[in-house]
């Protein structure tokens, strides 16, 4: 998997009518903190947020339709799944993407996605629902997150050390965040926004 990346500007734009500002701001998924038009070339700069660690879960189906978080684990961002256990001896395995899919399956059958013990709960509860909400493009899978009240969640899990190793997975991601500045100017003042860019480390 790709590393999750978010952004938000934190420095200025120049030069760009207010028009062009929000437009902008609207297809980068970004805030735009201020604008002028005193100088000659446009810059701006926004924080990029990488994570170096990813989850791995290990789902299994416990009974027709319903399913367990056996254990999860830190791993490698671009190694990052959900190893899934059927009933009938067959595994899948799902990357981000297809844990995303069905998630967001879920949620358009179901906009209030209440709590259940199948296969989407378990992606979006437990570790790869909170690996992909780390992404701001997926942030919306937070908000149905955030209703679950901590004792509740741990139901997800198939006992104890699961619901233990959930937590300290999500550890590791969150330590292995880094932050940097990138910074990115026109290469013939007006003529291009997106001529160069240059970047440099964050908090």
């Amino acid at each position: 998997m790709a590393e999750l990346r978010k952004g938000s500007f934190i420095r200025k734009v120049k030069d760009i009518g207010m028009g062009g500002a929000l437009a902008l701001a609207l297809l980068s998924g970004t805030t735009l903190v201020s604008c002028s038009s005193n100088d000659d070339e446009s810059e701006y700069s926004y924080e990029e947020t990488t994570y170096g660690k990813g989850i791995k879960s290990f789902i299994k189906e416990v009974s027709p339709g319903e399913f367990k978080i056996m254990s999860e684990e830190s791993v490698p961002a671009d190694s990052s799944m959900a190893i899934v256990s059927y009933l009938d001896g067959h595994k899948d395995t799902l990357n981000p993407t297809a844990a995303k899919a069905l998630i967001d399956q879920e949620i358009r059958s179901n906009p209030h996605m209440g709590y259940h013990s199948g296969l989407s709960s378990m992606l979006l509860y437990g570790g790869m629902g909170y690996l992909l909400g780390r992404n701001s493009s997926y942030s919306y899978m937070n908000n149905y997150r955030s209703r679950m009240d901590v004792e509740r969640s741990r139901s997800f899990y198939a006992n104890p050390g699961a619901w233990a190793s959930s937590r300290s997975a999500a550890l590791d991601v969150e330590t292995s965040r880094s932050v940097r500045t990138v910074t990115t100017r026109p290469a013939g003042g007006r003529k291009g926004f997106f001529g160069r860019s240059s970047g440099r480390s964050g908090g």
